[in-house]
């Protein structure tokens, strides 16, 4: 949906998470600050004076990577940036998701308006105006290796300024993703834009920044925010269908081993758990279970090791949101110098830790989900949790798709960050692959939502049976999820096409209505 009621003002303090999510999926707007377009101003008084000098200036009088040591003359420097724009534009593949092109867009913008790119206030302007107007350039899934940055992907949105390549246009609220593209000039003189001829240096700040894979690990943190929360419900839900017990998540146990995600995780576990007739607590004369599994007992570790996985992410991705990445950069004293901050590393690491995080928690919750089938360790549940197993085959076949998402996730887990290719004749030598670790990554999400929403599936469902046995009441989180499944997904019954059931399930996850309805009985904020 059209976010009107934020607007993000870029160049008086660096953009936050939160801001790349609301331009990015929400078509927030956006404002440039005066001082911010001072500086950019500055900047470029410093490029026009170097423009006029007699010695080569990489990226103002020269050709670029290891073209570097041509000088071009006056009279060919604006064709040098049209060239370096149209070469560069170089991906294929599948088109990239809208809301990636909007977040790389806004990072590029922001950088423009540190004053350390040398760019013309025009730049920035038609830039803002572009991203305001809903005009989102085609950027394809294949063509950058991290380094210089993301190339290719941001020279596809260069193109746009300079009116050429397609677009899409249109809001987030209306995108069609089948709908044909349109020419960038046909959109921007719809929009009353005028396209840009390129002056020196404006090129290369246009391309030379992390800002796709940057982009990206904003949109996958704000992504597992909301999956961390759902993780710790499904895990209670789970521990209380299957009668377990919450003795484990005593916050004097964590506090033994104080990593501050697995305290949280815990804290969520017990607050669901608090107040079921389900699970199992010591009683004096009676017997009760000792210990969960692994899958129910360690959850929180598990959780909770991600959770802090992700916090060391945010904390670089918080300073690549405070850089000015570009090659080269005017330094607040004048001086432009060549450097490497365009390289990718520190982001793909941290893009590639969290793929392996991901991975860990669909696998966790994948065994979770296992045991409810086996009636062997499901106690007391009929076999698959079908209506009339043999006849039926109930869950059976949902697990097996966990299962396959889950394997799929190991093969994601593997890092891209540790990959290089040399390229540009052996100037650009190690890459960082951070695009790619970005691009898998958000597969990866997207598989860890599919199964934690198996995982609640399976948990509604088993509620349904020990309700049935009168095995007692569940807790008021469980009972009120329980109850938002049955808005949409019938209670156990002979069984019928089930694709349609999870992605319902999905459905519930994927639109926050599952934490949503939790967090309104428990009259709590799940961490």
């Amino acid at each position: 949906m059209t976010d009107n009621t934020h607007t993000v003002i870029l160049g008086d303090a660096p953009l936050t998470r939160a801001d790349v999510v609301a331009v990015a999926r929400h078509d927030a707007k956006l404002e440039l600050a005066p001082a911010a377009l001072a500086r950019v101003a500055a900047s470029r008084a410093v490029i026009e004076q170097l423009a006029d000098d007699s010695r080569p200036h990489y990226g103002v009088s020269t050709g670029f990577g290891a073209l570097a040591k041509v000088q071009i003359p006056v009279e060919k420097r604006q064709q040098l940036q049209r060239s370096l724009i149209r070469s560069h534009a170089a991906g294929t593949g599948p088109e990239v998701e809208r809301e990636v092109v909007r977040s790389l867009m806004l990072l590029r913008l922001q950088t423009l308006m540190t004053g350390r790119t040398g760019v013309r206030e025009v730049v920035a302007r038609t830039y803002a105006e572009i991203i305001n107007a809903g005009i989102t350039p085609v950027v394809h899934e294949y063509g950058s290796l991290g380094c210089s940055g993301d190339l290719s992907p941001l020279a596809h949105c260069a193109l746009t300024l300079m009116g050429e390549g397609n677009v899409r246009v249109g809001g987030a609220a209306d995108e069609d993703p089948h709908a044909p593209t349109i020419p960038a000039a046909e959109a921007l003189a719809a929009a009353g834009i005028e396209p840009l001829v390129l002056a020196e240096k404006e090129g290369l700040a246009l391309i030379n920044g992390t800002d796709g894979m940057l982009g990206m690990l904003c949109l996958a943190l704000g992504d597992l925010d909301e999956l961390f929360a759902v993780a710790d419900f499904a895990a209670a839900a789970s521990i209380e269908a299957l009668t377990g017990t919450d003795a484990v998540f005593q916050p004097e146990l964590h506090a033994l081993r104080p990593h501050p995600g697995q305290s949280s995780s815990a804290a969520n576990m017990a607050a669901v758990l608090a107040d079921s007739h389900l699970v199992q607590r010591p009683r004096e004369g009676e017997f009760t279970r000792v210990q969960d599994a692994y899958s129910l007992r360690c959850a929180p570790q598990v959780h909770g090791a991600a959770r802090d996985t992700a916090s060391h992410a945010d904390r670089v991705a918080a300073v690549e949101l405070a850089s000015a990445v570009d090659n080269p950069v005017v330094l607040p004293d004048g001086r432009v110098e060549s450097n490497g901050n365009f390289h990718g590393a520190p982001v793909a690491y941290v893009l590639d830790f969290l793929a392996i995080a991901v991975a860990d928690l669909a696998s966790i919750s994948e065994r979770r989900t296992d045991r409810f089938l086996d009636v062997s360790r499901s106690h007391g549940l009929p076999p698959f949790l079908a209506a009339d197993a043999g006849l039926d085959s109930g869950l059976m076949i949902a697990q097996y798709t966990a299962a396959g998402i889950v394997s799929e996730l190991k093969r994601l887990a593997v890092p891209a960050s540790v990959d290089s290719i040399p390229s540009s004749a052996m100037q650009e030598d190690h890459v960082s692959m951070g695009w790619a670790a970005a691009r898998k990554l958000r597969r990866a999400i997207d598989g860890l939502r599919r199964v934690l929403s198996i995982e609640l599936l399976t948990s509604t469902r088993a509620l349904d049976f020990r309700a049935a046995d009168g095995a007692g009441a569940p807790g008021a989180a469980t009972a009120a999820v329980h109850a938002l499944f049955r808005t949409e997904i019938p209670a156990p019954d002979t069984d019928t096409f089930l694709s349609p059931t999870i992605d319902a399930a999905v459905g519930f996850v994927a639109s926050g209505a599952v934490r949503e309805a939790a967090e309104a009985a428990l009259d709590r904020r799940l961490a």
